[in-house]
Formats: C-alpha cells, sequence, structure tokens
C-alpha cells in the first residue's frame, strides 16, 4: 500500500491562512498604534500641563525674590541641553528625558544673565503606564491574531476539503467512474445556504449525469445498429456467394466484407463500453505470441525478440491487439514494420509518416482517419480498450527518425529460464 504525503504549500488553506495572519497583523498593528499615541499624547499633555503649571509658579516666586520650590532651580544639573538653549533664546518649552535614572519631565523658560529656569516633574508613572499598554496591546494583538488564525483556517479548511472531495471526483469521472458524485449535502437540502462550493457540486454532479446518459445512449445506438445490421448482412453475405464470378462480383464481396468487419468491430466496441468485459488469464510466452500473430497477418513484419518473458494475459485479447497495431501500421505506415518484444514491453513501429497529432494526444478515436485513408478509425480504439481489460498500457508516440511508434507494456509474471 502505498502512501503519500499531502503538498500544504501552495495550497488554498495556507494561501487563506498567510492572508488572514498578514491583514490580522496589518489591523491589530494599526489599532496599536492608534491607541498608543492617543494614550501617549493624553499622558504627556497632562504631564506637560503640570511642568508648564510648576515653572509659572516658579517664575513668579524667582521674579519676586521668594524661595524656589522644591525641583525647580536656575541651570539645575540634568536639564536637557536643547531644552536649556530654547530656554536662554527667551523661549518656553517640555522635554522628556531621563534623570538620575528615571524618567524625567523637563519645563523651562529665561532666567536672568542667560540662564535657564527650570523645574523636573517625575514621568516614572505615566511612563511605566504606557508601558503597560504597549505591553497589553501586543499581548491582547497576538491572543487575537491566533484566535483569528485558528478560526480562520478551521472554516478555510472545511472549504478546502469539500473542494479536496470535488476535485477527486471530478478526477474520477475523468478516469471513465461515471458513476462517482460528490453528493454535497447542502445540493440536498435547500434550507442550508448554498454556498459556491455547493454550486460547483452541483454543477459537476449535473455534467456527470448528463455525460453518463449521452454515453449509455450513444453506447445502446452502437450495440442496436450492430445487432440489426448483423442478421442482414449474413443473408447478404450468402447471397453475394451464389453470384456469378468476375469483377463485379469481387467488388460486392469485397463491400460485403467490409461490412461484415465493421460490423463485428462495432458489436466490440459495445462489449467494451459496457466495462463487464473480464479476461480470461493464462500464462504465455510473450515472443511467441508475438511471432504467431505476425504470421496470421500474412504481412511482411519483422519480429524481434531482445529479451523474451511469460506473462499473464488473455491469449485471444492480446493477439487481438497486436494485430490491430500490425494491421494499422501495413495500412496507414510505410513498410518496413518491426515488432519489438522487450520484456513486458511490445512495440510496433512502421516507417511511414506518423500518427496524427490529435492521436498522439488525446489517442484513438473513433470514425475518425487523415490523409484521406481508409478506414474507419476503429482498429486502434479497439486495440486500446482490450489493452486496458487485460490491465495493460498502450499509448502511441511518433519515432524521431519519423514513424509511428506503439507501444504496449503488460503485467510481468517471471522470466523465462
Amino acid at each position: 500500500m502505498r502512501f503519500t504525503v499531502p503538498r500544504w504549500t501552495g495550497t488554498l488553506a495556507v494561501k487563506a491562512a498567510t492572508f488572514i495572519t498578514v491583514m490580522c497583523c496589518a489591523l491589530a498593528a494599526l489599532l496599536g498604534v492608534l491607541v498608543h499615541v492617543s494614550v501617549t499624547n493624553q499622558t504627556v499633555g497632562q504631564a506637560r500641563d503640570l511642568a508648564l503649571s510648576r515653572l509659572q509658579d516658579a517664575t513668579a516666586a524667582y521674579e519676586a525674590g521668594d524661595a524656589l520650590q522644591q525641583g525647580a532651580g536656575v541651570d539645575p544639573e540634568g536639564l536637557p541641553t536643547p531644552l536649556r538653549a530654547l530656554a536662554v533664546a527667551g523661549k518656553r518649552g517640555t522635554m522628556v528625558s531621563s534623570h538620575q535614572g528615571r524618567p524625567t519631565m523637563w519645563a523651562a523658560g529665561p532666567a536672568e544673565d542667560r540662564r535657564a529656569l527650570a523645574v523636573e516633574v517625575d514621568y516614572s508613572q505615566q511612563s511605566g503606564t504606557i508601558a503597560g499598554l504597549d505591553h497589553s496591546i501586543l499581548w491582547s494583538a497576538g491572543l487575537a491574531i491566533g484566535a483569528t488564525v485558528l478560526v480562520g483556517a478551521f472554516a478555510v479548511t472545511r472549504v478546502t476539503r469539500r473542494l479536496r472531495g470535488t476535485a477527486q471526483v471530478a478526477r474520477r469521472i475523468s478516469a471513465g467512474d461515471l458513476d462517482a458524485r460528490v453528493d454535497d449535502p447542502r445540493t440536498k437540502d435547500r434550507t442550508r445556504p448554498q454556498d459556491e462550493v455547493a454550486s460547483v457540486a452541483a454543477a459537476l454532479d449535473t455534467m456527470a449525469s448528463t455525460l453518463q446518459s449521452k454515453l449509455l445512449s450513444e453506447q445502446r445506438f452502437t450495440a442496436d445498429v450492430a445487432h440489426e445490421l448483423r442478421t442482414p448482412l449474413t443473408g447478404l453475405h450468402a447471397a453475394a456467394e451464389l453470384l456469378p464470378p468476375g469483377r463485379p462480383t469481387e467488388l460486392v464481396r469485397d463491400r460485403v466484407a467490409a461490412l461484415r468487419t465493421l460490423t463485428e468491430d462495432l458489436l466490440e466496441i459495445s462489449r467494451l463500453d459496457t466495462g463487464r468485459e473480464k479476461p480470461a488469464v493464462d500464462n504465455e510466452e510473450l515472443g511467441a505470441l508475438a511471432q504467431r500473430v505476425v504470421r496470421a497477418s500474412g504481412t511482411d513484419t519483422e519480429v524481434r525478440i531482445v529479451r523474451d518473458v511469460r506473462v499473464e494475459t488473455d491469449r485471444r485479447r492480446l493477439e487481438r491487439v497486436l494485430g490491430n497495431l500490425v494491421a494499422n501500421a501495413h495500412k496507414h505506415g510505410s513498410p518496413p514494420v518491426v515488432v519489438t518484444v522487450n520484456g513486458p514491453v511490445v512495440t510496433v513501429q512502421d516507417h511511414g509518416g506518423g500518427y496524427p497529432e490529435y492521436l498522439v494526444a488525446h489517442g484513438p478515436q473513433r470514425f475518425r482517419t487523415e490523409g484521406g485513408s481508409r478506414g474507419h478509425g476503429l482498429g486502434l480504439t479497439i486495440a486500446l480498450g482490450q489493452a486496458e481489460v487485460l490491465g495493460a498500457r498502450l499509448y502511441f508516440s511518433n519515432a524521431a527518425d519519423g514513424g509511428a511508434v506503439a507501444t504496449l507494456t503488460l503485467p510481468l509474471t517471471q522470466e523465462r529460464a
């Protein structure tokens, strides 16, 4: 049993979580800055008003020749130089600085003899308040971001889980499982809100049902036409055998044989379309089987056995696959045609113009041929269908030096001694 590790990088959940985190951080930073600025301005303004009020009282006492109150003085120690220069210039101002290891709000004004009269106000409590506020903002922002990311991740994960389920069903449908459905509960209960994921799931289920109905109708039509043609063609073939010898008779017999082949091909395709075909598995030597197919084709085809193996397969179906590939190579390609057996891999290569681009890209399509060649495009379609029944892989390509290459890879049992 093989386990796969999910790739989270680049997924919708990671992108959504990253977007939510970035937006939460930006919002928290914006709100934090606004609160910090508002509270700081208010706190600093109150401290400045108090310092200026004390400076006014100190100035009145200084001019009256009274003793200055505590915390006031002329050119006191610790007065910031820029503030002293402002006071000496005849102006008043305030400034916060560290004095004796604690935050201090200074207010200064002019005094006599180009000196500065200053007062100091303890700013420790206000500074502590702002620091505590900043700490609280950081903690609350972190908690808010964490909670938002968790809730957002939970919500996004639910959506992405539903999207992954829808994508998985789509892959099953593309692989041929037309019974696969999303069956989102929201699409069945109209009382529940119908979100975009439910709309996508409903559209996918509707598409699968419509596609299944059309394919079943096509399969039934193909089978019915083939069955209805079989009886009159049998009579037509018998009547053609009774015609007198001659060129017209040969033409009639040739066209009747072509119609019978087409009818049998349509019947075989209709059986393959049902998906209920089961191989009768036996142990076969691949090299010998390839040689029998070439001899039965009656064509000038070279068989190269690089490495022979024994495979568990349905001999009749495998002969049908290889026979169709060889016949197609001779009908639409150019000689030499070479069948190569290399272990469980069989290649059929001609040296013509190669497969059409649509066939290499999308595989064979029924009733589509190019270049004016005769045929109905069913040989490769049948070969591909029978290969799928065998559990083998058949793909088509063009050789670098020209020519079409069909590669069949079979399940391997054991090599021949």
